[in-house]
């Protein structure tokens, strides 16, 4: 009866850790080659007047509802050679465009009715690629950041208006006044004429009636 023995040698075989590879020294060169490229933002050429984080929403006409935009950050960028302000909002995480708009010197911001930490404001915002006319309400964390808002953007509208319309206003009101004063004088001077014709009228009038008494 043949007797069975274990086969050691063959299992010894299969446990043996595979031998390690020897290192020749050669080196593999990538199949292609990344170079790095700048990202423009587009805002390279603007100085930032505010950044704050906040979650915007749109008024949604058709369906008479807000509808979150996004979470992420509002800046407010200065040109730095045309002066004109805009206002840009991107997605925290995606980056996405939210908002992208100039601040014109018609736009008025307002409080939200009920949150004092949202505000309301109407403009043509270019976010999608093409103008559209929408109604926008931003929320903050706190009432300061808020009120930040508000009045920086305020600011920048009322900074929008252009020179020229401001000497106008100016030179007009200037010329108002002075059509006030000159239209006062002539008053009184019409009012003095009047007077001295009235009191002229009247001593003629008692001339007449003296020598009317005189002759009888």
């Amino acid at each position: 009866m043949a007797s069975k023995e274990p086969d050691h040698e063959h299992r010894e075989d299969e446990d043996a850790a595979p031998a390690e590879e020897e290192d020749t020294g050669a080196q593999i060169a990538p199949i292609i080659k990344l170079e790095e490229v700048a990202v423009s933002t587009g805002e390279e050429n603007e100085d930032p007047m505010l950044d704050l984080k906040s979650k915007l929403y749109r008024f949604d006409k058709e369906g008479n509802q807000w509808k979150e935009r996004g979470a992420g950050t509002v800046k407010l960028l200065k040109h730095k050679e045309t002066g004109k302000v805009r206002l840009v909002m991107r997605q925290s995480k995606t980056l996405k465009i939210c908002a992208n708009h100039l601040v014109l010197p018609t736009m008025t911001v307002q409080e939200h009715a009920g949150n004092d930490k949202s505000c309301l404001w109407h403009a043509s915002d270019y976010a999608d690629g093409e103008l559209k006319d929408e109604l926008f309400c931003i929320r903050f964390a706190s009432v300061e950041n808020c009120k930040t808002f508000m009045q920086m953007f305020q600011e920048v509208a009322e900074s929008q208006k252009p020179k020229e319309e401001n000497k106008d206003a100016s030179a007009a009101a200037g010329l108002l006044e002075k059509l006030s004063v000159d239209e006062k004088k002539t008053e009184d001077k019409a009012g003095e004429e009047k007077k001295e014709t009235e009191a002229t009228e009247k001593a003629d009038t008692e001339k007449k009636d003296g020598e009317a008494t005189s002759s009888t």
